[in-house]
């Protein structure tokens, strides 16, 4: 999957998200989901895009770390409305596992922008 799908899969689950939360319950626990829910789904897509807009590899895996956090609060939230029978599971199943799919791509992502950068220093230092 390339940038550009990502980050369509990432405002997609957002916006599904958002559209979740807009319809949990109006008392005090739903409202106070409803605005995790789209705070942190919203955020996931945002600092995506600012990641394929990275212009340092540090830049890059700081925002992406973001994004790891966003995207696995996202999936908390939902798992915290089945928990609190706010809406069935069925309803809410498929956006969860939509939500690990991403983090589980970013976290490899992270990864291997960590190692690369690691290997980019020692072979900085193996030339001095």
């Amino acid at each position: 999957m390339n940038h550009t799908e990502l980050k369509d899969r990432v405002k997609q689950f957002a916006h599904r998200c958002i559209k979740l939360a807009l319809s949990s319950p109006d008392t005090p626990l739903g409202r106070h989901v409803r605005t995790q829910l789209i705070r942190c789904s919203s955020s996931a897509a945002a600092n995506y895009r600012a990641v394929c807009l990275a212009q340092s590899k540090a830049h890059f895996a700081s925002k992406l770390s973001i994004v790891v956090e966003e995207t696995d609060e996202s999936v908390f939230w939902l798992e915290f409305i089945v928990d609190e029978k706010l809406m069935p599971e069925p309803k809410v199943k498929s956006l969860i596992d939509e939500g690990m799919e991403p983090t589980s791509i970013f976290i490899a992502s992270r990864k291997t922008a960590k190692n690369r950068k690691k290997e980019f220093t020692t072979a900085q230092l193996d030339n001095q």
